[in-house]
């Protein structure tokens, strides 16, 4: 699939109507002022205090303060009478992470940076939400569009479903995006089923008991336990999971001792659990236990566990993941534009909302590496072709457009 994108990154936006391509200019001002104040998860005061006054300046009824800091605008269409009501979801956080961009619209927050193009999925909505509010009467039924904090952690969906956000009126579906520097500019990720992973996390200490490095028989080796646990998990995926099925088992962080000659009592590790099919909710962690347990055991070793799992898998309904890609293929050029296979083991807690209602989830390719602009998300230095925000609004359009029809 790769050898068949393009080497000329541009994107024609000729297919994007020409009302939504002269918003291009408020596009890159308002995701650029966000850029330069960026906001960690549940602390979006300023995100939340800009969006809310462009959507009060255009008219538009919402709500604020909804899960703290997220904010629900609901929109109304006067074309004739439906009761169909369609959500678009925009995350708002950014990273802690310290900006290497040398770039004029930098962050200016120190140690925090919109590393993950959430800045471009707000500006996005608000153009969603401006062009809707100007065109009222061209189409039928409601759209609420929810701009949700904390998607980065600890996770601000579930919160605003608690809230309410998906009724009052009751959603029947639900669309969001993520710009995505793994694909190359204009083409557009789409796919039915799993397109991102699970997320669960782990952080186990083995309790050994320490001593003297030339003396171990006195002593229960809590490195050497841990280093056995280490080596164990990664069978789970290899000889517990069903080869057709994906699944990541990986220990990020392993600390233990502190000298030449000390043998350390205790052992931590941390890492994280990834996978796309649903039944395998509950599994790992069992398994994991069942491991760290029996080594532990072996050796005269205890241990405490802590086992979080953050987010569910993304799971795209069919029917509306095949209205988004058929919107897309009007709006960017195909078959190349096109992506029906990218999934990855990253992770969003828009699967939250997409446990509730149907809905689709898509990633929309902004990597130009002419322009210098394709590092991958969460690195310093990560920043996108700003040319593909209109073609951002124009999808939600058109998937409205034609989901109300």
């Amino acid at each position: 699939m790769v050898s068949t994108f393009p080497n000329s990154y541009s994107v024609d936006l000729s297919r994007v109507r020409l009302s939504i391509r002269t918003l291009q200019p408020q596009l890159v001002e308002w995701r650029r002022r966000l850029h330069q104040e960026p906001e960690l998860g549940f602390q979006e005061k300023l995100t939340a205090e800009f969006v809310s006054g462009k959507l009060q300046a255009w008219g538009i009824e919402h709500q604020t303060g909804v899960a703290k800091t997220g904010i629900v605008a609901t929109i109304k269409g006067t074309k004739c009478s439906t009761e169909k009501v369609l959500a678009i979801r925009a995350d708002m956080d950014a990273l802690p992470i310290q900006e290497l961009n040398e770039v004029p619209y930098k962050s200016q927050h120190d140690g925090v940076m919109h590393a993950c193009g959430h800045d471009g999925h707000t500006a996005i909505a608000l153009g969603t939400a401006y062009y809707l509010q100007q065109h009222r009467e061209d189409f039928a039924g409601t759209v609420k569009i929810i701009f949700q904090p904390a998607e980065e952690g600890p996770g601000g969906a579930k919160p605003m479903i608690e809230a309410g956000v998906l009724q009052n009126p009751d959603v029947d579906a639900i669309i969001g995006l993520h710009l995505w520097n793994n694909l190359p500019l204009g083409t557009v990720g789409v796919r039915a089923g799993a397109l991102m992973a699970a997320v669960e996390l782990f952080n186990c200490t083995v309790l050994g008991k320490g001593g003297h490095g030339a003396i171990p028989h006195q002593t229960v080796d809590s490195i050497v336990v841990a280093a056995q646990i280490v080596n164990a998990l990664q069978t789970i995926v290899a000889r517990n999971v069903n080869p057709i099925d994906s699944a990541v088992v990986t220990v990020g962080a392993l600390h233990a001792g502190t000298a030449h000659n000390v043998i350390a009592d205790t052992a931590n590790m941390k890492g994280t659990v990834r996978y796309f099919n649903p039944a395998f909710a509950g599994f790992f962690q069992q398994r994991i236990e069942q491991i760290i347990a029996g080594i532990c055991q072996s050796h005269g070793a205890k241990y405490n566990l802590e086992y979080t799992s953050l987010y569910p898998p993304v799971i795209n309904d069919a029917r509306i993941a095949e209205l988004v890609r058929s919107i897309a293929e009007e709006v960017v050029e195909t078959p190349v534009g096109i992506v029906p296979e990218c999934q990855t083991m990253g992770g969003e807690d828009m699967s939250f909302f997409l446990q509730e209602v149907p809905g689709c989830y898509f990633f929309l390719g902004s990597a130009n590496p002419e322009k210098d602009l394709a590092y991958p998300h969460h690195h310093p230095r990560f920043d996108f072709d700003e040319t593909v925000l209109p073609m951002g609004v124009e999808i939600f359009i058109r998937c409205m457009e034609k989901f109300f029809r």
